[in-house]
């Protein structure tokens, strides 16, 4: 099996040094600036934020974030019983659309796990 965590991290960083390395992107900057500054520890913990992240997400379908809050979740030691729990609710909400990405989901969890 293909190392997912590795090529969605490399392919990542790759792509967002080309785009906020354009000194044209100051809206785009200024985006990416908010996203991070928004899941930093305030009233809510950062696990906290990463669940709502994850569970917007897959109800959003985007793979891509939902692979990026998998990974953070877990380096802040979240347990696959509270993503399986939140990924329950974001299939809940967003309807059986949803499945193919909560399968997507599960395999970059066990991807997650497998590096250590």
């Amino acid at each position: 099996m293909s190392d997912i965590v590795k090529e969605f991290n490399e392919y990542r960083t790759k792509m967002n040094d080309k785009i906020l390395g354009d000194d044209n992107n100051k809206i785009i900057k200024r985006i990416f600036n908010l996203d991070t500054n928004a899941y930093a520890e305030g009233a809510l913990d950062v696990k906290t934020k990463e669940l709502l992240g994850l569970v917007a997400s897959a109800v959003l379908r985007c793979d891509d974030c939902i692979a990026y809050h998998l990974e953070t979740s877990y380096k802040q030691g979240l347990t696959k019983a509270e993503i399986n729990e939140a990924l329950g609710i974001a299939t809940l909400v967003g309807g059986t659309i949803v499945i193919p990405h909560l399968r997507r989901a599960y395999e970059f969890w066990e991807a997650l796990e497998a590096q250590n």
